[in-house]
């Protein structure tokens, strides 16, 4: 997300996202036009021009504000412990959230092919921004014990797979089981993949 000077124009750049957010749930990805969000933000099209080129850039940047609220929200998720166990109760709560959030369903049952670079190409802010907090969480771990030796960067980007899995292919799967079924064992998975020997 592109961050400006003044207090003002954050203001106006949040209040286009929600607009964009309500447009993307109420019409989809694709319906969704500069003009309708432009109108139901009470800004003019030039305004948003000026922020971004087109619907897709400020998709990213709609999709991107929300995963970092996610990251954020978890954080009351943590409780006490050792950091092994602040972070798989982080990647089950987080998990959980994104599986409900409602603009990702939105996407995911209206226009999945959004999401497809960001399952094959390439990873987006927000992925990056998560991929950040794991690398931390991993190292934060080591340093206290409670994750096995490693690298990092490859234990974090495993994590993140996997979750992501859960996120978006767990209704290809559920039949009958309920979702917190599949968090239990979210949590035994990534507890058990961190676990020293």
């Amino acid at each position: 997300m592109v961050e400006l000077s003044r207090t003002g124009q954050r203001g106006i750049e949040d209040t286009v996202l929600d607009a964009a957010g309500d447009c993307v749930l109420a019409y989809g990805v694709r319906r969704t036009t500069v003009t309708d969000v432009a109108r139901r933000a009470g800004v003019s099209r030039m305004t948003v021009y000026r922020r971004w080129p087109d619907v897709q850039s400020m998709i990213g940047d709609l999709m991107t504000r929300e995963w970092q609220r996610v990251l954020l929200a978890t954080a009351a998720d943590e409780g006490d412990g050792h950091a092994r166990s602040r972070l798989v109760a982080r990647v089950v709560a987080g998990a959980r959230v994104m599986r409900e959030h409602p603009l990702l369903c939105k996407i995911r049952d209206v226009d999945p092919e959004v999401l497809i670079p960001y399952l094959f190409d390439r990873r987006g802010a927000g992925q990056e921004d998560m991929l950040r907090f794991l690398v931390a969480a991993v190292a934060d771990g080591a340093a206290d014990g409670s994750v096995r030796p490693g690298d990092a960067e490859v234990i974090a980007r495993m994590v993140f797979l996997t979750t992501q899995s859960f996120v978006l292919s767990a209704r290809t799967v559920v039949d009958g089981v309920s979702f917190a079924s599949f968090d239990r064992e979210l949590a035994r998975l990534v507890d058990g993949y961190l676990r020293p020997d």
